[in-house]
């Protein structure tokens, strides 16, 4: 299993293209984020922000980013052009995120990656997470990032025994395109291949397959196909 069975770095994201290599396992993007911000030069002024927006650390905002009248901001980050950032939302480090995203109200982002156009517009948590490419959550979205045992995060996988990732901190994977409906709840270690859904109020661990729904009590259908 790969990270590019997933989603695809999009062109926004060049200048961390050599920390995330297509031919690895997905969950080793998440080890990577932060050695990639602490590797990039953050040596471009900070555009102007209204005075509730606090920024604290080494932090990147193209100048098009659309800022609330209040926000928290911690780096180390980087948010690309187009995105919206709505109030009260809270980012708080190792946070990458792509083009035209919205970080929503009262959201919180911990060493995460969302790819261009992912949409989490109200009460999500998103950490030790990628999101792919016009991935969308629902409003309360959660994803919980440790087991109640503390034990490292096992994901299971289609065909095989579980893998250890080595993270005892561990969100989902949420291929490009996947949806999850409000007040859903991705267990540690989910893994949400291309264009699947998750439906609201759903508890999802595990793999789920591309282009496939799961409800609630983990029933799974599939998706017609596209022309």
């Amino acid at each position: 299993m790969k990270a590019s069975d997933f989603f695809t770095l999009p062109p926004s994201l060049a200048p961390f293209a050599a920390s995330f290599p297509a031919d690895v396992a997905p969950w080793e993007w998440l080890k990577r984020i932060g050695p990639a911000l602490a590797s990039h030069a953050f040596d471009q002024p900070l555009p102007d922000r209204p005075p509730g927006v606090h920024v604290e650390g080494f932090v990147y905002l193209h100048p098009t980013v659309k800022l609330p009248p209040t926000a928290t901001l911690i780096g180390p980050a980087w948010i690309g052009a187009g995105t919206e950032i709505r109030p009260g939302a809270f980012v708080r480090g190792n946070v990458i995120v792509g083009e035209h995203c919205v970080l929503g109200n009262s959201c919180e982002y911990k060493n995460c990656l969302l790819l261009d156009r992912v949409q989490t517009p109200h009460f999500n948590y998103v950490g030790d997470t990628i999101m792919g490419n016009r991935a969308h959550f629902g409003a309360g979205v959660i994803c919980s990032n440790i087991r109640l045992d503390q034990r490292n995060v096992m994901v299971r996988l289609p065909h095989g025994p579980a893998v250890d990732t080595g993270l005892r901190k561990m969100g989902a994977i949420v291929g490009d395109e996947a949806e999850v409906g409000c007040n859903a709840v991705l267990q540690p270690g989910a893994l949400l291949g291309r264009r699947s859904l998750v439906m609201p109020l759903t508890s999802l661990s595990g793999y789920l397959a591309p282009a496939t729904i799961a409800h609630s009590r983990q029933a799974v259908s599939h998706l017609p196909r596209r022309d």
